[in-house]
C-alpha cells in the first residue's frame, strides 16, 4: 500500500543552552499539538552524522493529508500561535520546509525478482 502526504518540517540547530531550548521547544510543541487535521507527528533527535559533526539537533515533522490541509492548519489560530512561538528561538537556529511525501509499506524484495530497479 502506498500513500501520498505532505509534511511541514522544522529543523533545529544544536543549541548553546539545551535547557533553555527544551523549555521553548516544549511550549512550541504544545501549540503545534493543537493544530487541526494533523495525521502524524515525528520528533527526531539527531544522534550524529556518518561524516562527522552536524549542526542539527532535532527535527519536527508534522504530516497532513495534502498541501491545502497543511496550509489551512498553519493559518489556523493554533498554527498562528505556534508560528509566533518560533520567535522565541534564536535567529538562525531553525529552518522550516514543506515536502511532498510518498510512503510505501514494505521494504522487502519485490516479488518476481531480485534485481535493482525492476
Amino acid at each position: 500500500m502506498s500513500q501520498f502526504m505532505v509534511k511541514f518540517m522544522v529543523l533545529f540547530a544544536r543549541p548553546d543552552d539545551q535547557d533553555e531550548f527544551e523549555n521553548i521547544y516544549n511550549d512550541f510543541f504544545a501549540l503545534v499539538e493543537r493544530m487541526p487535521d494533523i495525521t502524524r507527528r515525528q520528533v527526531i533527535d539527531i544522534l550524529g552524522s556518518p561524516v562527522g559533526e552536524t549542526r542539527l539537533f532535532r527535527i519536527l515533522e508534522v504530516y497532513f493529508e495534502d498541501r491545502e490541509t497543511m496550509e489551512a492548519a498553519l493559518r489556523s489560530k493554533a498554527g498562528q500561535e505556534a508560528g509566533s512561538e518560533l520567535s522565541r528561538f534564536k535567529p538562525g537556529s531553525f529552518e522550516m520546509v514543506f515536502a511532498d511525501v510518498y510512503e510505501e509499506a514494505g521494504g522487502g524484495q519485490p516479488s518476481g525478482g531480485t534485481g535493482v530497479g525492476r
